[in-house]
C-alpha cells in the first residue's frame, strides 16, 4: 500500500499556461489511491476547463467563493478542513502575492488562510517575473509561514524566454508530496546508499557485469530522502534518473565504488550496501579490442575488494561507526546464507531476497524480502513494490536506531 493510499489532497490550480501539466498529476495521484479535489481560480479556468479536471479527479471542481448548491457548507472552511494536504500548482505570481499578504479575495486564497494542513506551493511563471525582487520576497514570506515551496525548473517557456520558471516535474512534486506523509525517523541522519551493478572491463568494448538495474537501491535512496535524511547515492551504471534531492555519484567498477564509499564514509550515519558488486574482474584488461579468432578460451580473473566486509571490519574497531545494512541476493538456502553474512560481515541488518522468482530480484518491479537484525530478529516482508519494500526496511532501521541511542 502506497503512502498516498486514501490520502485526501486538495489541488489548487491558478492562472498559468502550465495548468495543463497538472492534469497528468491528477491521474498519477489517483492511480496511487489518492482522493483528489480541485479548486480553480478564475484565471485558471481560461487555461484548462473545470470539466476536464472534474473528469480526471472524479469529483466536482470548485471555482467560486460561494457555493450555488448547499451554501451552508461554507466552501473555504469545509474544503480547508477536509483534506490532508493542499498543493497549489501551478502557483502564479498573483497567487503567491495573495498568500504572502494574507488576502482572501478568492476561494483558493481563503482556503489557504483557513487551512491547518501542510501547504505545498509549486511556482510557474515567466523568468523575469519569478526573479523579480517582489516575487522572491513573497516566496520568502510564505516559506516563513511554513509553506513548502518547490523551486521551478529552468528551460524554454511558452513565451520563448529561457530561464527559471517552468513548473517542476512530476517526480520532484511526487517526492515532496510523499515527504509530507512519510514518517521522519531519518531526520538528522546522513544515509549512504550504493546501488546498481558494476562493470569490469576486459577490453575497451566488453565487460563482466550482472543484471542489476539499481531499482532497489534507488528506491532506498528516494524513500530515505522522504523520511528526512540527507542522502548520498553511489551508483553503478543504470538507466535510472537520480531521485530528487539526492546527491548521486556515478561509478563503473568495483574499485571505483570502493574508493567513493570510503571517501564518503566519514559523513555517513547509516550505510546501505544495496549494489550488486562484481566479485571478480579480469586480471589483465586489454588496451585494445580483442578481435574474433584472437581470443583465448580462458579469462584469468582476480577478486574484487569486498566493500561490505571491509566496512564490517572497520565497524569492529570503532564505537561510533555508522549503522551498517547489507543485502544478500540468494537463489537457495536464503535464511542460512543471510544469517552467515550478517555475522561474518558484522552487520546491523541484512536484507535477504530471492533472485530466482519472476516477481522478485533483478529487474523486477516488486520484491519479497526477509530482514534479519543483529539482535536475532526476523521480519518476513510480503511481496510489495520496491518503494514499499524500502519503507519497510527504513521502519526496521528506525527501530534499530531507537534501540541504539
Amino acid at each position: 500500500m502506497s503512502l498516498l493510499t486514501d490520502k485526501k489532497i486538495l489541488l489548487g490550480i491558478t492562472g498559468s499556461i502550465a495548468a495543463y501539466k497538472v492534469a497528468d498529476w491528477v491521474r498519477a495521484l489517483r492511480r496511487e489511491g489518492c482522493q483528489i479535489t480541485v479548486v480553480m481560480t478564475e484565471s485558471a479556468c481560461r487555461f484548462i476547463r473545470p470539466l476536464t479536471m472534474a473528469a480526471l479527479s472524479g469529483n466536482p471542481v470548485h471555482t467560486g467563493m460561494f457555493a450555488t448548491e448547499a451554501p451552508e457548507t461554507i466552501p473555504h472552511i469545509s474544503l480547508a478542513r477536509g483534506h490532508d494536504l493542499l498543493v497549489i500548482a501551478p502557483a502564479s505570481a498573483q497567487t503567491i502575492g495573495r498568500l504572502a499578504h494574507g488576502l482572501a479575495d478568492n476561494l483558493l486564497a481563503a482556503i489557504a488562510l483557513a487551512s491547518s494542513s501542510p501547504i505545498l506551493v509549486c511556482p510557474a511563471m515567466n523568468s523575469a517575473m519569478f526573479q523579480h525582487p517582489a516575487t522572491q520576497a513573497n516566496l520568502a514570506t510564505i516559506r516563513s509561514y511554513g509553506y513548502r515551496v518547490l523551486d521551478p525548473d529552468c528551460g524554454k517557456m511558452a513565451c520563448n524566454e529561457e530561464g527559471p520558471g517552468r513548473l517542476t516535474d512530476w517526480e520532484t512534486a511526487r517526492q515532496a508530496i510523499l515527504t509530507t506523509f512519510a514518517p521522519q525517523n531519518l531526520a538528522h541522519e546522513h544515509v549512504l546508499v550504493t546501488a546498481g551493478p558494476t562493470r569490469e572491463a576486459f577490453d575497451p568494448v566488453r565487460f563482466l557485469s550482472n543484471p542489476s538495474t539499481g531499482k532497489m537501491g534507488y528506491a532506498l535512496a528516494a524513500t530515505a530522502g522522504q523520511r528526512g535524511a540527507t542522502v548520498t547515492l553511489i551508483s553503478g551504471p543504470t538507466a535510472l534518473a537520480a531521485p530528487p534531492g539526492v546527491r548521486c555519484i556515478q561509478v563503473a567498477s568495483a574499485v571505483e565504488m570502493q574508493e567513493q564509499v570510503m571517501s564518503c564514509l566519514a559523513a555517513a550515519t547509516i550505510v546501505v550496501k544495496a549494489a550488486a558488486v562484481s566479485d571478480y574482474r579480469p586480471a589483465e584488461p586489454q588496451r585494445h579490442k580483442v578481435k574474433k579468432g584472437q581470443a583465448t578460451l580462458t579469462l584469468p580473473l582476480v577478486a574484487n575488494p569486498d566493500i561490505l566486509k571491509e566496512l564490517g571490519n572497520r565497524k569492529r574497531k570503532s564505537a561510533n561507526f555508522p549503522l551498517l545494512i547489507g543485502f544478500a541476493a540468494e537463489s537457495r538456502n536464503h535464511l542460512k546464507e543471510g544469517a552467515r553474512k550478517l555475522k561474518e560481515k558484522n552487520l546491523d541488518l541484512i536484507v535477504v531476497n530471492d533472485i530466482g522468482g519472476t516477481e522478485t530480484g533483478f529487474a523486477a518491479e516488486t520484491n519479497r524480502v526477509t530482514l534479519l537484525d543483529r539482535d536475532g530478529g526476523q521480519e518476513d516482508v510480503p511481496l510489495l513494490s520496491k518503494e514499499e519494500t524500502a519503507h519497510r526496511i527504513w521502519d526496521a532501521v528506525g527501530r534499530l536506531l531507537t534501540g541504539s541511542r
